[in-house]
């Protein structure tokens, strides 16, 4: 039976999967363990009642597991990897904190209005941090050969740095962090993340607000 999801719908586009990262996240992991799925898509500017209803915060992703509607892709991600345990996804402990901070960083980076700020360097400072673990454990993937829930994690994360850097900042990866790009490819290629990606126009949008806010 597919369990139901609450996703985010494209800025501008009712029934297109939008731009969440987290939401994305969970996608791909049900996608990497092969669980059949049934996508609600919710408008988060106008969320309908019946949402707000089984998700108070009106955050996404929301799932239903064993009845309940569950909140936070972290929970989620560890409840699907108890549930559905082959193929494992689980990351080991001690790659956990890999790329951790990456997203705080972009995104300080990307609201920054001042060029002074230093927000540029720490961006660059946390994917070299990425750069040099790449470089120094066997990969193509963070732990090693095969994907994990963090490289699950990582991947929207990167996808979103990289078009939303590159339209709003004229921004992209340093082309010295080969590493790091050889990594976001091997991510963006799987089939997982080709079915549950937004499309480049919708990634834009969903942050818009955010950018000219």
């Amino acid at each position: 039976m597919a369990l139901d999801i609450c996703v985010k719908v494209a800025v501008g586009a009712p029934d297109v999967l939008g731009d969440c990262p987290f939401s994305q996240r969970v996608l791909l992991t049900l996608e990497e363990k092969k669980v059949p799925y049934k996508i609600h898509l919710i408008n988060v500017s106008d969320k309908p009642q019946w949402f707000l209803d089984i998700s108070p915060e009106g955050k996404v992703p929301v799932m239903k597991l064993d009845g309940k509607w569950v909140a936070d892709s972290d929970v989620i991600v560890g409840i699907l990897e108890e549930k559905y345990p082959e193929p494992s996804l689980k990351t080991p402990p001690e790659f956990a904190s890999v790329g951790s901070k990456l997203f705080g960083a972009f995104v300080t980076f990307l609201l920054s209005k001042d060029a002074n700020d230093g927000s540029d360097k720490a961006l660059v400072d946390e994917l070299e941090a990425l750069e040099n673990h790449l470089k120094t454990h066997s990969g193509p993937f963070v732990t090693g050969e095969k994907v994990t829930a963090l490289d699950l994690s990582l991947a929207p994360k990167l996808y979103h740095l990289e078009i939303v850097l590159g339209h709003y900042k004229n921004w992209s990866v340093p082309e010295s962090l080969t590493y790091v790009r050889n990594y976001a490819k091997a991510l963006f290629a799987r089939e997982s993340f080709e079915k549950t990606k937004a499309n480049k126009e919708f990634v834009v949008a969903g942050w818009e607000s955010k950018v000219n806010g």
